[in-house]
């Protein structure tokens, strides 16, 4: 993790200011993460976390009980698809498909994934795997 996403401060103060952050997101993760360059990658993993830290504290949503009801909303507050997630992810779109419906049982090196790209909750992990 780079020294710009430990020290962020939480910088929205506003639905218009969140809307601005969710639309940059869209934007990188148009390019998809082959084209998406190193400061780029940095700082959509900022946006993510404040706009997540945002969401925790603006939006009231119940909290997913399961691993695959957590991914699917950073999926949806990320507006991506499954293919997209997957990209992001690095992982084929098969085996993520296969791991979102309950098919095939997340491997360890999918876990390191969510909880670095999507910065899940370590405890959150290890208690719905």
């Amino acid at each position: 993790m780079t020294e710009k996403v430990r020290q962020h401060k939480p910088a929205i103060v506003s639905m218009e200011e969140y809307d601005r952050i969710m639309a940059r997101i869209d934007l990188l993760m148009k390019k998809g993460s082959a084209l998406l360059t190193e400061g780029d990658i940095d700082e959509l993993q900022v946006l993510v976390k404040i706009a997540g830290e945002y969401e925790d504290h603006s939006v009231h949503l119940p909290k997913p009980d399961t691993l695959h009801g957590m991914i699917e909303l950073k999926m949806y507050r990320m507006k991506m698809n499954q293919k997209e997630m997957a990209g992001f992810l690095g992982i084929s779109p098969s085996k993520f498909s296969q791991i979102l419906n309950q098919k095939r049982e997340p491997d360890v090196e999918f876990l390191k994934v969510i909880y670095h790209k999507l910065h899940l909750d370590p405890k959150f992990i290890l208690d719905h795997v």
